[in-house]
Formats: structure tokens, C-alpha cells, sequence
């Protein structure tokens, strides 16, 4: 077990513990089941920013699943194989070793004993995610290393978000959720975020993503029994405040019966 989450203040795999979960992970720790919040979301959302601090906020432990579709993708390249492949990228799921921090205090990314935490963010391996994250059998493996994590967190609960999470890795989640916004707002704070780029690249670069996106998962329009929160007009505490209070009431009231 770990302490609990810290105050997030980014990556240190060398403080990896047992908030490392590893991709492998599949027994469940004992006592109750923990509680699970599905977040889904469009790119530009705020979803792994705004999950990420939730879950601090909660006490819970947080799986940013995106991160590992990027692992993968950095793995293929690191290992010369053609992502546009999929055979080829599919025969070497087997020997993907890695694992991801879910404490929201101590986030980071390992391949193999490798800390790729702000390797997968390049440019190299975001232009192959897409390729790698459409292949359905890359999608089965990682749902179920998804599910094993969140059957092993030492946390009493833990915030999964990414693409598909409401729908098929999570469905039964106690709470889902469609984390969105409008494209200008999505937009906005993506150029926020990416200062060298110019707002016309930043803008052609999500709608390409939301493109590729939109080929596997619908991600725009929530699933029955999800809660949609549009936070175009919410700054970035009032979408997390928002969150807080959506898994705090709604747990609530399952445990009042």
C-alpha cells in the first residue's frame, strides 16, 4: 500500500512503489471492490489534466490510459518495427513490458526499465498512435491490462480515463463520464499548451486527431447511464470541482442505498 496520493508535481520513476502498476497486474487486492471513474473525452477536453487533479482531490489513484497506447507506440518505434503494419505490431504485443504510475502524485512511464514519461509526448510518437490504438486486437490486450490495474489499485478508488473507457473497458464503472467541449475551446487551450505552434497548426492537428479518433470510438456522444460534462464555459478548477462533486454525490447515494 502507499501513503496516498501526494500533490501532483510530475514524473519520478525513481520513487516507483507499489502505486507502479504494472501492465501485467491481475489480482485483486482484498477487501471491498474499489470505486471506478470512467472519463472519456475528445483531445483538447482536459481530460487527463482534469482527472489527474480529481483524483488527487478524492484520494483516489488514476490510469491515464492514453499513456500506454503512447507507450506501445514509442515500444514499436524504439524496436524498428512498421507501425503501419498491423501483424507486425500485433506479433510483438507479447513482449510489451511496461508499467505507469497511478499514484496522480507520482505519475510516470516505464518500457522495460526505461522512463518514457516525456518520450511518448514527441511528435515521432504521436503520429503513429492512431495507427497502433485502431488495431482491435492492440485495443483487446490493452482493455485487459487496463482492467488489471484497476482491480489491483491500492487506492479505495481510481479515475480511468481515455478513449472508450464509459463503454468498454469501465461499463460498469460506479461513475462515466463524457468530459467535452467545443472544438474553439478545445482548440484554445490546446494552443495554450503548445506555445511553439502556431494556433493554425494546433487547430488542423486536432481535428485531424478527432478524425482518427472518430474511426474507432464515438467520442462526442455519451453512452446510456453517462453523464456528459461540457466544460466549454468552466475554467479549469470549476471542470474539476465539477468532477469532485459528480463522483461524490453519486457515490453517496449508492452507499445510502
Amino acid at each position: 500500500m502507499t501513503d496516498g496520493p501526494r500533490e501532483p508535481s510530475g514524473s519520478d520513476a525513481a520513487e516507483a512503489s507499489p502505486s507502479a502498476a504494472s501492465a501485467s497486474a491481475s489480482a485483486a487486492p482484498g477487501g471491498p471492490a474499489p470505486v471506478v471513474v470512467a472519463v472519456d473525452g475528445p483531445a483538447g477536453s482536459g481530460k487527463s489534466s482534469v482527472s489527474r487533479a480529481a483524483a488527487y482531490a478524492l484520494g483516489f489513484g488514476y490510469l491515464d490510459t492514453g499513456a500506454c497506447y503512447r507507450a506501445l507506440s514509442w515500444a514499436v518505434l524504439d524496436a524498428g518495427i512498421d507501425a503501419a503494419v498491423s501483424a507486425d505490431v500485433v506479433s510483438g504485443l507479447d513482449s510489451f513490458d511496461f508499467s505507469i504510475g497511478t499514484d496522480p502524485g507520482n505519475y510516470f512511464v516505464l518500457v522495460r526499465d526505461v522512463d518514457v514519461t516525456e518520450a511518448i509526448r514527441e511528435p515521432r510518437v504521436t503520429g503513429v498512435v492512431s495507427l497502433i490504438a485502431r488495431v482491435p486486437e492492440v485495443r483487446d490486450w490493452l482493455t485487459r491490462r487496463f482492467r488489471g490495474i484497476i482491480r489491483s489499485t491500492p487506492f479505495d478508488g481510481i479515475v480511468v480515463e481515455g478513449r472508450d473507457i464509459t463503454t468498454v473497458v469501465a461499463p460498469d464503472a460506479s461513475v462515466r463520464i463524457l468530459l467535452t467541449a467545443s472544438e474553439e475551446a478545445r482548440m484554445g487551450r490546446r494552443s495554450k499548451e503548445l506555445t511553439s505552434e502556431s494556433p493554425e497548426a494546433v487547430g488542423e492537428a486536432l481535428r485531424s486527431r478527432d478524425r482518427a479518433d472518430s474511426r474507432v470510438v464515438d467520442f462526442m456522444t455519451a453512452a446510456d447511464g453517462v453523464t456528459t460534462l461540457d466544460s466549454t464555459d468552466l475554467d479549469f478548477d470549476q471542470t474539476v470541482a465539477a468532477v469532485v462533486e459528480l463522483v461524490t454525490t453519486t457515490t453517496s447515494r449508492t452507499t445510502d442505498g
